[in-house]
């Protein structure tokens, strides 16, 4: 059985069902070497939500063989405000900074992708939608992930982003965008996920482990840098 690897979940503390440890046990027991916890978020309950996933993750990593990562994910805020509430999420303790992206199915405000990649501090761009190339091509300069979903009516448009980050030389992941303790990614769904996009069995392998592993360690990058600092 190989590792598994989810950058997106999402707990009470948001819209999901179960408290971050046991989110993250859950994940242990099926098989994650990493799991990221990022609650939904906005001006409002940024610093409570990271506070609280701080503590749950950093107890699951001194006593767990899996890397619990605290984050936060930007929801539905103004194009204008997603750089300010990302570096507000860093200086709070996120380890990791997803942005809803403009998903077919909800009415995220147009523009969102666009802040979201060209901003150092975000990590991922969560189910992008009808991204073209260009787009994909400024993830690609600035080293940002886009998601292939897992999760019904965001992955209607995982093909158009697997299409374009591939000709754009952008980095996919696959993440499941978990909400309820029955969707979190097992091996075989997220690969289905991957090849169901579109992607050659090489390049699903490239999405399901080198690419989680480069971000794993840009984050530990930056873990160190605080530590020195």
């Amino acid at each position: 059985m190989g590792a598994i690897y989810d950058f997106h979940t999402h707990t009470i503390h948001s819209d999901g069902s179960l408290i971050p440890i046991e989110l993250i046990r859950r994940a242990l027991v099926q098989g994650h070497r990493a799991i990221g916890v990022t609650d939904h978020v906005s001006p409002g309950n940024l610093a409570a939500v990271v506070d609280v996933l701080v503590a749950d993750c950093q107890l699951a990593e001194e006593h767990w063989e899996i890397r619990a990562l605290p984050g936060v994910e930007l929801t539905h805020v103004p194009p204008a405000a997603i750089a300010e509430l990302a570096a507000e999420a860093r200086r709070c303790g996120a380890e990791l900074v997803v942005v809803h992206g403009e998903t077919p199915i909800e009415p995220v405000p147009p523009g969102t992708n666009l802040a979201a990649l060209r901003c150092p501090e975000v990590d991922i761009l969560a189910h992008p939608g009808i991204l073209d190339v260009e787009l994909a091509g400024l993830a690609a300069r600035n080293d940002i992930f886009l998601e292939l979903s897992a999760h019904p009516g965001h992955n209607l448009a995982n093909g158009a982003v697997a299409a374009a980050a591939q000709e754009a030389g952008a980095a996919l992941l696959v993440n499941s965008d978990a909400h309820e303790p029955h969707e979190i990614l097992s091996e075989e769904l997220a690969r289905r996920i991957a090849l169901g996009a579109g992607l050659s069995e090489e390049a699903a392998q490239v999405a399901l482990s080198e690419n989680p592993e480069r971000l794993l360690g840009k984050i530990g990058r930056r873990r160190e840098r605080r530590t020195r600092v």
